[in-house]
């Protein structure tokens, strides 16, 4: 994982929606993710499978990546990928973030709070009941940041999920 050398002061982080150019990073960096997260053996995902699914003629997912200029060049430091879903209760659309990730070295820069603070005024703007996300009970710092934040960690609540074969011999 990358590190900051103590003599680089990055400029301003900036955040704009991914764009196709960005992919193999994407990727590389939801590989980091998964490291992090220990589930490495999950991994398929390639810039090619993903591209369809972000600009493809019927996206189902979106992407913004949190980019700093480092040394003069322009580098995407963390991203979050995310999708409209729905509330019955509500009769809303709502956002959930899949995924949220800055590699280690630029954390400290804020650029988790700007993601998700991001994404919250983006469900604002588009009318959304809420702005949900998961967390690995493990993760004990991420909850904290989370509940300091505001959100609430909803305790009652599992995931559930079909994959591989046996969505396969339910579908």
């Amino acid at each position: 994982m990358p590190t900051l050398p103590m003599s680089l002061d990055p400029s301003p982080p900036h955040l704009r929606p991914a764009a196709p150019a960005d992919l193999p990073v994407i990727v590389e960096l939801i590989r980091e993710l998964a490291a992090y997260e220990r589930l490495q053996h999950m991994v398929v995902v390639t810039p090619e499978s993903l591209h369809p699914q972000l600009f493809g003629p019927k996206p189902v997912a979106e992407c913004v990546v949190a980019e700093l200029d480092l040394e003069g060049e322009p580098r995407i430091v963390g991203f979050a990928l995310f999708f409209t879903n729905f509330s019955t209760f509500l009769g809303r659309p709502g956002i959930h973030l899949e995924d949220l990730y800055v590699q280690p070295a630029f954390r400290s820069l804020g650029l988790g709070r700007m993601l998700l603070e991001h994404l919250a005024e983006l469900a604002v703007a588009r009318g959304c009941g809420r702005f949900e996300w998961t967390v690995l009970d493990w993760n004990e710092s991420a909850i904290r940041f989370y509940e300091r934040m505001g959100a609430q960690v909803l305790p009652d609540w599992r995931i559930c999920r079909l994959s591989g074969e046996a969505l396969e011999r339910y579908g």
